[in-house]
């Protein structure tokens, strides 16, 4: 992408980042509805022409949005895409392509807060080589004549049960639905797109009063700071928690030492 559509892809990145950031999303839920938006979008060209038409103005493309999904997918999703539609995009195709990023890295946050994260780049690195040197499963999985069903069929008998759920969805939708790739490239896009998000650190925080959007950027800093990655919090409220915060990245707990070394952090967020 270029331009515009750069920068307007940047943006819904860090708009879906702070909705699976909280606990309460559901990023598989997500993950299907905006694949399903995508497919709507790939299929009616006249309609995503209309929602990137840079001759109309960003609110009542938005409106148009929310009319046309309201009912059919969660909040989450139709003020996602209202907010992708009020944005330029120098193509209209890309925002299709930004929306179909959108889902599969919400699959791949939904495996990261599950734990197999690792388990599913590693499975996406594994098929892709199985692809590569066989060129007869490589045949039938891209075989045009084929049916949907039976490209889902096939690649439900390879990896059902061997592999991660996650895995297997986003490789189905991937084979059914390359929009133009070839299966290598889009097995690629998918292997980075989960080496990109386990590079990712997320820190689990329980506080017992909800976190202003200025203390959740001052910890979010301080702990990319002391850990340091970008660290992207997921924010759970329970009254009862002690101390008023608790923080957990991975396996570690913040407490009496850690807690001195974001000491700083801490009496911002008690400001």
């Amino acid at each position: 992408m270029n331009g515009a559509s750069r920068e307007a892809l940047a943006a819904a990145r860090e708009r879906l980042d702070a909705l699976t950031d909280n606990t309460s999303v559901d990023a598989g839920r997500l993950a299907d509805e905006l694949a399903a938006v995508t497919a709507l979008l790939d299929r009616e060209v006249s309609l995503r022409r209309v929602l990137t038409d840079p001759a109309q103005a960003g609110e009542a493309k938005a409106e148009l949005a929310q009319r046309l999904l309201g009912g059919q997918v969660g909040g989450e999703t139709a003020d996602l895409l209202a907010g992708m539609v009020r944005s330029r995009w120098s193509q209209s195709r890309d925002l299709v392509d930004a929306l179909e990023e959108l889902a599969d890295t919400a699959d791949l946050t939904a495996a990261q807060k599950a734990g197999t994260l690792d388990d599913v780049e590693d499975e996406l690195f594994r098929f892709g080589r199985i692809v590569s040197s066989s060129t007869e499963l490589r045949a039938a999985l891209t075989d045009r004549a084929a049916t949907t069903s039976a490209k889902s069929e096939l690649l439900r008998s390879l990896l059902g049960g061997r592999a991660k759920a996650t895995t297997e969805r986003l490789v189905t939708r991937l084979v059914t639905a390359p929009r133009g790739r070839s299966l290598e490239s889009g097995l690629e896009s998918l292997s980075k797109l989960a080496a990109e998000r386990r590079q990712r650190l997320v820190a689990v925080v329980t506080t017992a009063v909800p976190l202003s959007d200025a203390q959740r950027r001052r910890l979010g800093a301080a702990l990319g700071k002391l850990y340091g990655h970008t660290m992207h919090l997921n924010i759970d409220v329970d009254p009862e928690v002690v101390g008023g915060i608790r923080v957990q990245v991975g396996d570690e707990v913040i407490n009496g030492s850690l807690a001195d070394r974001i000491e700083d952090a801490g009496r911002r967020l008690a400001s």
